[in-house]
């Protein structure tokens, strides 16, 4: 026992007459352990027991939690700092010593802290929020300081880079309102009555019980194709999360209808002429 208290109690270094010792490294890594343990309960109990019962949305309530979490820990490395003897004045070398970090390849870790910050106070994505980044699309989970955590339609989760939310082109499917219009291309043979294709569409996107009367559905005449007369129907709804499972059920019953009344879909395709051929020799005849 005396041989584990002489090692737990060995010097190791000295800072400003406070030493240094392995017990004084136990004591402060139990400490941060611990602090941060209590502070993942009091943000479960908060959640549960008082943010539950007031009107703010899902993000608001993460973003005053995940504040509360940062304010906790300044505080315990604050304390960690007084334990061995260090004052404020010497954060100055350490900032000096991680700009020097930076200037050497920390570029990225600093974009990433600095956007995750403003993420929480900016909000321009929240927790629950349906996005797109590029050609992904999903759910946010959980924004971290450094990173951010997306489950995508097939509950992949993906991790990305706050600097990508600050800096890049991000689409936001459920800031606001979340009502918003889609799109289906339909194109049909030349010679087809347009007049019944219109009616035909009008009716499908009118029977859709996820299709909003108000704003009414449109049909557009876009143009005249190489190989077909383009329409596009014009549908509201009110989540972007259906919109693919609506964009399903349309075409299904564009197909349908198109089919009952003889209109045709036509498919590209290429006319080859041929102007002249030359002459061929089999078993000496031409």
């Amino acid at each position: 026992m005396k041989t584990i208290l002489d090692i737990l109690n060995f010097k190791l270094f000295t800072i400003k007459n406070i030493a240094i010792t392995p017990f004084l490294i136990l004591e402060m890594t139990a400490f941060v352990v611990v602090s941060w343990i209590v502070s993942k309960q009091l943000q479960k109990i908060l959640k549960s027991k008082l943010l539950s019962r007031t009107h703010l949305d899902e993000g608001t309530q993460f973003t005053i939690l995940r504040l509360i979490h940062y304010l906790i820990m300044a505080i315990v490395i604050y304390q960690v700092i007084n334990m061995i003897g260090l004052d404020l004045k010497g954060l100055a070398l350490i900032a000096g010593v991680l700009s020097l970090g930076i200037g050497f390849g920390l570029q990225n870790i600093a974009s990433n802290f600095a956007s995750g910050l403003i993420m929480m106070f900016e909000r321009p994505v929240r927790v629950g929020d349906l996005i797109s980044v590029g050609d992904m699309e999903g759910v946010i989970k959980d924004i971290k300081i450094r990173s951010t955590t997306i489950s995508t339609p097939d509950n992949i989760s993906v991790i990305v880079p706050n600097s990508v939310f600050v800096s890049g082109q991000v689409i936001n499917w459920t800031l606001g309102d979340p009502k918003i219009r889609i799109h289906i291309p339909v194109g049909v043979a030349y010679g087809s009555d347009v007049q019944l294709v219109t009616k035909l569409l009008m009716e499908i996107a009118r029977e859709h019980p996820d299709v909003l009367d108000n704003p009414q559905p449109e049909v557009w005449f876009n143009e005249f194709g190489d190989s077909s007369l383009n329409f596009e129907l014009l549908v509201w709804i009110s989540s972007p999360t259906i919109r693919r499972r609506v964009m399903s059920d349309v075409n299904y019953a564009i197909e349908a209808a198109f089919r009952e009344h003889g209109v045709e879909i036509p498919f590209p395709q290429q006319d080859v002429y041929v102007r002249s051929l030359p002459p061929l020799n089999v078993g000496g005849e031409t």
